[in-house]
C-alpha cells in the first residue's frame, strides 16, 4: 500500500516510516506539517493518508482540518487520524462526512504493532476503524444533545439566560413573564436535564455548563452576576 504520513514529531514520523516499510508498505511522503499536503497527495497518489490531529503552526487542529479538506476534495481517499485526545467536534464532522474508509485512533492506545498494522490494512481495504474511547465520547456527546432536545423553546430561552448568570427576577424581566412562571420553567428544565436537588445547590451552574456543552452561546456581560451556586433552585 502507498502511504503518506503527516506528523510533526520527527521521532514518531520516522518510526512510522520504518514500521510501515518493514511491513511491506511504501511510504510515498513523510511531511512535518500540512502545508504541502494537498500538492503532495496530488503528485504522490497515496492509497492511504495518516495524519496527526495537532500540527504546526498552532498545534491545535490543523491536522484534522486538513483531513476534512481532503475528505471534501478526495472523498474516496482512506484516512487515518492519530490524536493524543478526542477532538469531539471535528471527529463528529469527519465521521459524518461522506467518503471512503476512515480511522481515528488515539496515540497512547496504538501500543500493539500488530493491531496497528491490522488497522492500517482494514482501513486500506475500505473499513472504518474507531478507537473505543472515541466512540464512547461521541456517544456521551450525543447523550448530552438528546437531553437538551427535551427542552421546550421557552425552557431553552430560560436556560440561555441562566448561562448568562441572570437571576430568576432578571430572566422574568427579559422575557416579559412573571417570576413565578420563570421558577416553573427552571424547575422543569432541571428535571429534563436530570439535575436533582443536592446540598450544594449548584444546579444552575451544571445547567449552564450543559447549555455551553451543547453549543449554546457563551455568557455575555449584561451587568448580572455570575451563575450562583447558592441558589435554592
Amino acid at each position: 500500500m502507498r502511504i503518506l504520513i503527516c506528523e510533526d514529531s520527527a521521532l514518531l514520523r520516522e518510526g512510522l516510516v520504518r514500521l510501515l516499510e518493514d511491513a511491506g508498505h511504501t511510504v510515498v511522503a513523510a511531511l512535518p506539517d500540512a502545508g504541502r499536503l494537498e500538492d503532495t497527495v496530488a503528485t504522490a497518489s497515496p492509497d492511504l493518508c495518516i495524519l496527526d490531529v495537532r500540527l504546526p503552526p498552532s498545534w491545535t487542529d490543523e491536522g484534522i482540518r486538513a483531513a476534512l479538506a481532503l475528505r471534501a476534495t478526495r472523498p474516496d481517499l482512506p484516512l487515518l487520524v492519530l490524536s493524543q485526545y478526542v477532538e469531539e467536534r471535528y471527529a463528529s464532522d469527519l465521521i459524518a462526512a461522506k467518503g471512503g474508509a476512515l480511522g481515528y485512533l488515539l496515540k497512547d492506545r496504538v501500543a500493539d504493532v500488530a493491531d496497528f498494522l491490522e488497522a492500517i490494512g482494514r482501513i486500506g481495504a475500505g473499513a472504518t476503524v474507531l478507537d473505543p474511547e472515541v466512540v464512547a465520547q461521541l456517544l456521551s456527546r450525543r447523550t448530552r444533545d438528546d437531553r437538551m432536545q427535551r427542552l421546550t423553546d421557552r425552557e431553552s430561552a430560560v436556560l440561555a439566560l441562566i448561562a448568562e448568570g441572570r437571576s430568576n427576577q432578571a430572566i422574568a424581566k427579559a422575557l416579559h413573564v412573571s417570576e413565578g412562571s420563570v421558577e416553573k420553567h427552571v424547575t422543569s428544565l432541571f428535571q429534563k436535564l436530570d439535575l436533582e436537588q443536592d446540598e450544594s445547590g449548584n444546579r444552575r451552574v451544571l445547567a449552564a455548563l450543559a447549555h455551553l456543552e451543547h453549543g449554546g452561546p457563551k455568557p455575555q456581560d449584561h451587568g448580572g452576576a455570575a451563575p450562583q451556586t447558592g441558589m435554592n433552585r
